[in-house]
Parts: C-alpha cells; structure tokens; sequence
C-alpha cells in the first residue's frame, strides 16, 4: 500500500474515533422520573414486631453529666429521663463554671424523655418531627460526651425498640443510626451525650440521644412521634431558632456553634445532698 493510501486511512479512523467519544456519552440520556429520585435511600418502613431490641438496665440514680437542647426561650429544654431521673437537684452549664439550677423537671412516663425548666433559654432549636425519615440520611449527634464537647456523624440505619429493664421497666420505638465519624479526637464510650439532638443536615432536630452500643458502634434516638407526643401533652411551645448547614467536612464547627449559642448545654446531676 502507497504511504498516500495510509495517510487517508489514519484520516479517516481518527474521525471516526472523534465522533465516537468526543460527544458527553449521557448527552441524549433521559432525566430520571422524580418519583424514582432518593437524595438517601428508601423511606423509614413503620415500626415492627421484627425490630431489633436493644437492652438497657437502669440502676439507681448517681451523680452524672449528660447534655440537654432548648425547646423554646421560655426556658424548657428536653433531655433524656436517665439523665435527670432521681437527681436531687439538676444544673444546666451556660458559661464556664456557671451552673443555672433547673426549678422543674417533668418526666416522660413511656419514654426515655424529660422536659426541665429553667425560666429563660435564648436559642432554641428548630424540629422537624413529621417528615418522612429515609435509611442512609445523615445525622450529627452533639453533646458533652464524657463531659467534654464532642459531635458524633452517623447514617441511620433502621427501627428499633429499647426495653428497660431494672429500676424502671418499659418499651419504646427508637431509631438506630450507624456511626461514621467522630471529631476532637473522641474516642471510648459516649457517655454524657444522652439526652443531646440529632440534628439533619439541614440543622433541624429529628431526635433525642438515648443510648449507645459502643460494641456495634451504633447511637440510638428517641423516634420523633414519642417526641411530639411528649411535647404535645405538656402544651410546650416550640419556637424555631437559628440553624446551620450540617456536612461531614463541617459537623464539627457547626456543632460548636450550637453549643456556644446554648442551643446545647451540658446537664449535672446531683443525687446526694
């Protein structure tokens, strides 16, 4: 073959090659139906008798920490029922070293939650307890875990039920969300972050911290129905406070901002006079 017949020949199989990759290969390709677009992954089913149980013995009260989050400016936070439950007298951390005493606290008798009153709380947090949840969305978990300011990122995972048992015996519908990161150099057990939110990433509250399996790595929250309910029955306003983009690169920051504008305090215990 003359070199003038190469030439053409190369010509032509890098034209073809051209129009065969240079146009976007999903240029022509439909846009998905909105029906069939998850930002997670499927929606939360309802609970079931097939849900896992998680365990927890509650022993006699003891001096303890654990974190509390401001429902409204009127002074009314909610924590969980194990942190404050028999404490005879209760202290929200608003400064360094500066405890306000807790006048009233009121119980939950279903569930693992508890309202305190303190007489003014100057942000509150925003809920969202009635949209839909989905398997995989993100939660950020801030607290004072083993006393300290700390934030735990998770994706949740499924239903679950918690059973008491020991001093106070019951069962409850929680939600169990897988942990995928910690910051400040966390690590060991998360106690004292009990009764802190779970916010989404929109920096709205969807639950209650309630306990932990260190084992499996898993946080567990109250469900957002035995929050509403709970809420519901007492009259308690809610009043919707500043929120913040929540992000795995950000989390930590953002957290720290909740806890300085006191969205987020740390709860002390005291059971012996």
């Amino acid at each position: 073959m003359r070199s003038f017949d190469w030439v053409i020949y190369v010509a032509v199989l890098a034209v073809f090659v051209w129009t065969m990759f240079a146009q976007d290969p999903k240029a022509d390709a439909p846009e998905p139906a909105p029906a069939m677009v998850e930002a997670d992954g499927p929606t939360l089913p309802p609970p079931s008798p097939l849900d896992e149980q998680v365990l927890v013995q509650v022993n006699e009260p003891k001096d303890g920490i654990g974190t509390a989050f401001a429902v409204n400016k009127t002074g009314q936070w909610i924590t969980a029922r194990h942190v404050v439950d028999g404490c005879n007298s209760v202290g929200l951390l608003v400064a360094p070293g500066q405890y306000v005493p807790v006048e009233s606290i009121v119980v939950d008798p279903d569930h693992d939650l508890a309202l305190l009153s303190t007489g003014r709380s100057p942000n509150p947090v925003k809920f969202d307890l009635d949209s839909p949840l989905r398997i995989g969305a993100h939660g950020y978990h801030v607290g004072y875990p083993q006393g300290r300011p700390g934030e735990v990122a998770t994706k949740l995972m499924s239903r679950s039920k918690l059973i008491t048992r020991g001093r106070r015996e019951g069962a409850e519908p929680i939600l169990a969300w897988a942990e995928i990161g910690r910051t400040r150099g966390l690590t060991g057990s998360l106690g004292g972050i009990s009764g802190g939110p779970v916010f989404d990433n929109k920096g709205e509250v969807r639950g209650v911290i309630v306990a932990e399996s260190p084992r499996r790595g898993r946080i567990y929250t109250a469900a957002p129905t035995s929050i509403d309910a709970f809420l519901t029955s007492l009259s308690v306003d809610r009043e919707d406070g500043p929120t913040e983009i929540f992000e795995e690169e950000t989390y930590g920051p953002m957290s720290d901002n909740a806890r300085r504008r006191l969205q987020v305090v740390k709860v002390a215990c005291r059971v012996s006079p």
